[in-house]
């Protein structure tokens, strides 16, 4: 049954309205009678598939597709992948671009076709024709309408759950409320546009505007702004909706996730990723289950077998050209979590493909294929890098071949030259693929080929070493928590990010009462900043609150919690005012204030403010139209103070002005003068400096300037004096790495310790409080040490030191990243030292096929432990064992301590062994690795050296068998036979000879006693190439040996034919035949396979050539002397004349008796009349002079001179132009001259010599053709 669906009837009308309609029409096209169930089901399936087009606006078009199934299918159309109920378009535009798409379905399963229609404008460069600065110039400045917008009715912070509804409603006024100039409504989610979809309803008009969320889900938590525009201006208002957690499936299971993202999809994958939920009260999440829905059905089916921890997983084996949707599921130890919201639907397709129909027109010329390979690709790179899988993307070479071009990816280990190909099986289309299954933290190397049906490409130039990420773990916990009042409702959070971030998404906030372990989230989705304001608190109770980071791994540690907070609204401050152009200042609050900075709006001209603080901070000035300048740093401190350098450290201004502060300048001048020197040129972002250039015993007051986009700031007030003095004994810092356990030390030993007196190191002069990543602090006596237990990358900085209770003594010591490197290196090395190899692991092939595996270190001792992996799967030694493709029967380890051998043995090696071999070694404190790689073609030859070794054990040792197989021998009489021996033979074993599967019966039985076994080839060419097979068997078994004679083995066997048969040539001999002169050399054999050549110089002399591999044999016979007709010379090879002249053709021919000669144009006899006139003058001046040439006249002409002796043939091309066009380049060819035989036989006398007889039977010879020089020589049956 097949019902046959036209889908897609747009009607495209010319429409006198701006407005746009829709209609989309379905027809089924059913029997002209009645429909017959029959008794076979089937799915559904698409017999003819929608095609995709591309149309310029105005144009109809039509898509049509046919559908097959039983029972009948039911059909449901989608544009953009979103239904289609109705749609009408009586003027065709740009917007209608769309993605269609037909999905029918029966109870045994569904198919799916898509098509893109793209709407093309027609001229799309007219917009742009005017000048821009020349369309600006002649239009008037707009004036737009000032409309005020004032909100009556807001709405706030909004509390659900999932699965519920919400509604945001906001009322307004206009003013002036004109019709035709209505501002327009949008509507926001953390700074993201929202629009009319499955999950927002939007509806606007009359002063109201509403969106609605029909079904809650947590992804829709954030802070949610309507914005009203206009063209004078814009009013808006915001609030936060919060979404927390639904009922659980499950008691204790956790939340569900969100926020899922589809990147880098291609033609059979996806990777799919989304955010972890919060889990206050709920057990720790175990990891995730994805599951994935084909568009148009309801079948929901899970992707991965065990949950995984990351959130992040590819999603591959998709069907191309098919849409899905994905979902994910939290797992716990109670259980499972709601599924989160379904994704976007996402198409299965090859991105060139998905570019191609959603892009615009690509005019390319494409040329007639020269059957060659495309060229190499070029600057590959790696897009994304993940722990298991890179993301390549490179440049496609030029190629405009109509054959499909495809690509082929290789990666190799970074630090070898083993090239394995990615895919084998999926061609790749585009030029963006992921390969995935890398192994965590390795480094890799790839390349591409392209490849058409002509070949494969050169690879491109690969890549450099390419590190897949590291599993990393959580984020360490966030810094400090600090609670802000803010309103009565809720309190500003703010805290600093953690010290190790390790790729961080965001941050949940957990909020509890005061006395109370009841730990409730704050917010269900992550949050991306370090602040965040928590609503819906209880006025005048007392929270506590604490902050947990979060990644693709999962939770961080909560941080400490913060300090108790009443609810209520934000304190006041005792803030003074000083009019304008008065000394006397004014208390505006009583209660005192801890913070620096205070912000109040007074309808005052000018107003000035100080805040009351112990330490002088500095006035700033401020009136209704001005703006603050940039305040003044503060608390100047000094440390490492030296002879001729100290460091100044200070604190950032409390009013940063008009902007972010950039920079600082620092100041020096000498105590007593205003002479004021500026210690670096280029403001430094940090704060602080170390200042050189300093006279020793000199004493400095210092300074300094903070700058921001508007310049530079007031000065900090001068410091206290500093003398340029060091103190009496003073040491350095060192940085060693020790030799023992491999760790990072920084030492100091003061020259001063007084009671009370501590060590204070910091990290580029900031207090080291962090001690979570392994840093340690050790202190005897005078002598401290920052010790790097774990130190990475980032460590690199300047680390200080100061001594408190003592006259200043400090010191530092700032480490590069290029000495951190260095001694990374070395601290690895101390911890990890390497067990010296005198051979990597290898392989040998023993008998039975066994498969040894070994490796040699320099030594080892008798505690040696190892262990052997297959495929990252560890080996163990004398089990039987079954798991990822490998099935051992037998394995056995064993090392020899005086050789330093380590071994294992495989019993049985089949084609699910491919793969990587790789040995770990631990003696003592020492390590070692080494792997062995065994895929493509270097599997391949071990499985078949094994299985080969397998099968000579079994055979030699049970039944009869071939000693020596066959092989191909040339006799020296050049005889071609099959030889073979046999051994191990009883009375009765049998032995038969096959070709092509077809028994061969010999005229001689084989000698089964001496053992050898021979079958002659008779006639040996290439009608007997074919497979040969012989077989030996009896009661006890049986084997076979074959060769294909064809390729190399017949080439080898026709080459040394040629030697033998070169060798024997005998001299030529003329024979005279009813059909002419044949000229014969006599040879032991002779086939058509072999390279003979027949050659004529000048002056009748005749030569064959016998060519093998090595060298060629040549007979020469001269038959110059005889009177055949021959042309002396005279013509041309190439004519260009020009049209209406006149062509004379004239050349000297001899021969006795005088020849006769006669004209041919283009193979047909030239008749002379007036243009064509032929002469022939004293026999020897022969001419054809033609008359008046026109285009027809072109050709090639051939002279025939001809006695009863023979003669020869001459070509000539003519080429004929007319007047006014360019003269044709004349390119001449070398033609030979064509010898004609005898009319009659010609007694001629035979050589001295004659070589021995052929052994083939005599048969009359063929007629030769006509043969000029190069020419090969006829095939004879009679070996000649």
């Amino acid at each position: 049954l097949q019902t046959a669906y036209s889908l897609l009837h747009i009607v495209y009308q010319n429409r006198l309205t701006h407005s746009t309609k829709a209609i989309l029409e379905v027809r089924t096209k059913m029997g002209d009678k009645y429909v017959h169930e029959e008794p076979m089901i089937r799915g559904p399936k698409f017999l003819v598939r929608l095609r995709s087009h591309t149309v310029f606006e105005n144009t109809p078009i039509k898509l049509f597709c046919t559908v097959g199934g039983f029972p009948t299918p039911d059909v449901k159309w989608y544009i953009d992948l979103e239904t289609c109920v109705l749609l009408c378009i009586y003027r065709c535009s740009t917007d209608d671009t769309a993605q269609y798409t037909a999905v029918a379905c029966n109870i045994h399963g569904q198919a799916s076709s898509q098509a893109s229609i793209i709407v093309k404008t027609l001229f799309p460069s007219l917009s742009h024709s005017l000048s821009p600065n020349l369309s600006a110039a002649m239009l008037p400045k707009i004036q737009y309408t000032k409309i005020n917008i004032t909100f009556l009715e807001k709405f706030g912070p909004v509390f659900a759950t999932e699965g519920e509804s919400a509604s945001l409603t906001a009322t307004m006024t206009l003013n002036p409320n004109l019709a035709n100039l209505q501002p327009e409504a949008q509507w926001y989610r953390d700074d993201t546009r929202l629009f009319d979809s499955k999950w927002v309803k939007i509806d606007t008009g009359r002063g109201v505007t509403t969106l609605t969320l029909p079904n809650l889900f947590k992804d829709d938590e954030g802070l949610y702004t309507i914005r009203m525009v206009t063209k004078g201006g814009s009013a808006e208002h915001s609030a936060f909706v919060s979404v927390s957690d639904g009922p659980p499936p499950v008691p204790g299971a956790p939340g569900a996730p969100m926020d899922i993202k589809i990147h880098d999809a291609n033609r059979d994958y996806v990777i799919v990723s989304w955010k972890p939920p919060n889990t206050t009260t709920e057990g720790p999440i175990l990891g995730y289950f994805v599951d994935k829905c084909e568009v148009g059905t309801e079948n929901w089916t899970q992707c991965n077998d065990h949950p995984i921890k990351i959130c992040k997983y590819p999603v591959s084996g998709l069907f191309e050209g098919h849409s899905y949707y994905f979902r994910i599921r939290a797992v716990n130890s109670q259980g499972i979590s709601k599924p989160s919201r379904m994704s976007d639907p996402i198409a299965a397709l090859d991105p060139t493909e998905f570019e191609r129909l959603h892009g615009g027109f690509n005019w390319i010329s494409i040329e007639k294929s020269d059957g060659k390979p495309p060229g190499a690709p070029s600057g590959i790179y790696a897009s994304e890098t993940d722990r298991t899988y890179v993301v390549l993307s490179w440049k496609a070479p030029a190629y405009s071949s109509k054959a499909p071009m495809w690509y082929y990816i290789e990666k190799c280990m970074a630090d070898s030259g083993a090239w394995q190909r990615v895919n084998t099986q999926i061609p790749i289309r585009s030029p963006r693929y992921a390969v995935f299954d890398l192994a965590e933290g390795k480094q890799y190397k790839f390349r591409v080929l392209s490849a058409n049906m002509y070949g494969v490409s050169e690879p491109s130039e690969p890549t450099g070493p390419i590190e897949t990420q590291e599993l990393k773990g959580v984020p360490s916990a966030p810094g400090q928590v600090i609670s802000t009042r803010e309103t009565n409702t809720s309190v500003l959070i703010q805290w600093a990010p953690p010290k190790e971030p390790n790729n961080l998404i965001g941050y949940y906030i957990d909020q509890c009462v005061k006395g109370s372990k009841d730990w409730t989230s704050a917010n269900h989705k992550p949050h991306k900043n370090t602040k965040f304001v928590v609503s819906g608190l209880t006025t005048g109770e007392t929270y506590m609150f604490r902050v947990q980071a979060i990644n693709e791994l999962g939770l961080s540690d909560e941080s400490q919690e913060s300090a108790p907070l009443t609810v209520k609204a934000a304190l006041s401050c005792e803030v003074q005012l000083l009019r304008s152009g008065t000394t006397m200042w004014r208390e505006v609050h009583i209660k005192p204030i801890t913070e620096r900075l205070y912000k109040r709006v007074y309808n005052v001209i000018e107003l000035s403010t100080q805040i009351q603080s112990n330490t002088n901070v500095g006035l700033c000035l401020f009136s209704s139209h001005s703006v603050c300048p940039l305040g003044p740093a503060y608390d100047l401190t000094f440390s490492e103070v030296r002879d001729n350098s100290l460091v100044v450290e200070w604190k950032k201004p409390v009013y940063t002005g008009s902007g972010p502060i950039t920079g600082y300048h620092v100041e020096y001048a000498k105590k007593g003068t205003s002479d004021w020197t500026t210690a670096n040129e280029t403001a430094v972002s940090h704060r602080f400096l170390k200042v050189t250039g300093l006279e020793a015993g000199t004493s400095y007051v210092l300074r300094v300037r903070a700058v921001n986009a508007a310049g530079v700031g007031m000065a900090s007030m001068a410091s206290d004096p500093v003398t340029a003095k060091a103190v009496e004994g003073s040491q350095e810092v060192s940085c060693v790495v020790d030799e023992k356990s491999g760790d990072i030390v920084l030492s100091f030993e003061s020259c001063q310790l007084n009671e009370g007196s501590q060590f204070i190191w910091k990290k580029d002069y900031k207090e080291i409080t962090d001690f979570s990543k392994g840093v340690v602090i050790k202190t005897e006596g005078s002598h401290s040490k920052l010790i790097f237990k774990n130190a990475e990358k980032e460590d690199f900085g300047t680390y200080s030191v100061s001594v408190t209770n003592t006259e200043g003594v400090s010191s530092s010591y700032t480490i590069s990243a290029e000495e951190l490197a260095k001694m990374l290196a070395l601290s690895y090395d101390i911890r990890h030292p390497i067990i010296p190899l005198k051979s990597e692991l290898a392989y040998k092939i023993l008998e039975r096929g066994r498969m040894r595996f070994w490796l040699q270190a320099e030594e080892i001792s008798s505690n040696v432990t190892y262990k052997f992996f297959a495929n990252n799967k560890e080996l163990s030694g004398w089990k039987k064992m079954t798991f990822s493709g490998f099935k051992l029967k037998e394995l056995s380890m064993g090392h020899d301590v005086s050789s330093g051998i380590i071994e294992f043995i495989m019993d049985h090696f089949t084609e699910e062994n491919e793969g990587t071999f790789t040995c770990q070694i631990t003696d003592g404190g020492g390590k070692a690795q080494s792997s062995l790689v065994l895929i493509g073609d270097a599997f391949k030859a071990a499985l078949a050296e094994a299985d080969y070794q397998r099968r000579e054990y079994i055979r030699v040792k049970e039944g009869p068998h071939f000693s020596e197989f066959l092989s191909l021998q040339v006799g020296d009489d050049c005889s071609v036979s099959l030889v073979c021996k046999v051994a191990n033979l009883k009375k009765e074993s049998a032995f038969h000879w096959y070709k092509e599967d077809t028994e061969i019966i010999p005229d001689v039985k084989p000698d089964l006693g001496s053992g050898v076994c021979k079958l002659p080839i008779k006639l040996f060419s290439l009608k007997t190439a074919g497979v040969y097979k012989a077989t030996i068997s009896d009661d006890r078994g049986k084997d076979m040996s074959q060769i294909d004679i064809s390729g190399k083995v017949f080439d080898d066997a026709i080459n040394k034919i040629s030697q033998l048969a070169g060798a024997s040539a005998a001299e030529l001999v003329i024979k005279c035949t009813a059909t002419g002169i044949q000229l014969q050399c006599h040879m032991k054999y002779y086939t058509s396979e072999m390279n003979i050549t027949w050659l004529e110089k000048d002056k009748g002399m005749y030569s064959i050539v016998i060519t093998d591999r090595e060298n060629s044999h040549k007979r020469t016979l001269d038959l110059s002397g005889e009177d055949r007709g021959k042309v002396v010379g005279g013509l041309p090879d190439v004519v260009t004349i020009m049209e209406k002249k006149t062509l004379s053709l004239t050349c000297t021919v001899c021969g006795d008796p005088k020849p006769q000669v006669s004209w041919l144009k283009n193979g047909a006899e030239v008749e002379p009349d007036d243009q064509y006139v032929v002469s022939l003058d004293q026999g020897k001046f022969a001419s054809l002079t033609i008359k008046g040439v026109s285009m027809e006249d072109s050709g090639r002409y051939t002279m025939i001179v001809q006695n009863k002796y023979g003669g020869e043939s001459v070509d000539i091309v003519v080429s004929v132009y007319r007047h006014g066009e360019k003269i044709p380049e004349a390119k001449p060819t070398l033609t030979p001259k064509i010898l004609i035989p005898p009319k009659v036989p010609i007694e001629i006398p035979q050589p001295k010599t004659q070589p021995a007889p052929s052994p083939a039977p005599s048969t009359p010879s063929p007629a030769p053709p006509k043969a000029g020089r190069g020419v090969k020589s006829p095939t004879p049956t009679r070996r000649k």
